[in-house]
């Protein structure tokens, strides 16, 4: 996105890296800059992208929502348990359902999971209660990797850590829902019928592959995410 030919501004608490060609302000409470009259200012400023580092508030998700709404690509975050919880945040917040479905092009909700050590990873059977937790058939997976723990990492199996990722596109479908006041669970079940990849989904690909643990899916992901 930052091509050059782009305005864009962000707010952010803190601000943790400079961006060459963007321009960054940070959140001062103490002299009354929060993310909304941050984010007040910028829409003045007639930026093409905006970046607002969390939305905390209704005043800021409705500037957020408003400022998509007249032509600025916004991006911004949210605390929420998965990609379709984030409509009901929204709506908890106070921001009217025909906002959310308007503005909104997508949702994509992360988790990080631990690397299993390359260096002492090794092959060991899939044990039944795992099997039963992670509601996998044993014919399905029977071989998994864990790190039996080595110098490289520290005795505990793992080295680093690999995102888990659930994008959630606004389609035609799943706007109808929020329009029409539908729960979670109505929204996320349109969002997987019309082929969304969920956050278990996506870690189960990666324990297969031999990337993480059975424990790490578990500890992360829930059977409904």
């Amino acid at each position: 996105l930052n091509t050059g030919t782009q305005k864009i501004i962000t707010v952010e608490d803190p601000v943790e890296y400079q961006l060459p060609g963007v321009t960054q302000v940070q959140v001062n409470s103490a002299i009354g800059l929060t993310f909304a009259s941050g984010l007040r200012s910028i829409v003045r400023q007639d930026p093409d992208i905006i970046l607002i580092g969390e939305i905390r508030d209704q005043e800021t998700a409705d500037i957020a929502s408003e400022s998509a709404l007249t032509g600025h690509l916004v991006f911004s975050t949210l605390h929420t348990n998965d990609a379709a919880g984030a409509v009901s945040r929204l709506i908890d917040m106070g921001v009217e359902p025909y906002l959310i479905s308007a503005s909104l092009l997508a949702v994509q909700a992360q988790r990080l999971v631990r690397r299993i050590c390359p260096h002492c990873a090794a092959e060991h059977p899939l044990q039944e209660e795992e099997a039963l937790a992670l509601n996998l058939s044993r014919n399905a997976l029977t071989v998994i990797k864990r790190g039996n723990g080595c110098e490289n990492c520290g005795g505990t199996g793992y080295r680093g850590r690999i995102g888990l990722y659930e994008l959630m596109p606004f389609t035609p479908a799943i706007r109808r829902l929020v329009n029409s006041g539908a729960d979670v669970d109505a929204i996320r079940e349109q969002a997987v019928n019309e082929g969304m990849i969920t956050l278990r989904q996506d870690a189960l690909e990666k324990l297969k592959l031999g990337i993480t643990t059975p424990e790490e899916v578990i500890r992360v992901t829930s059977a409904r995410h």
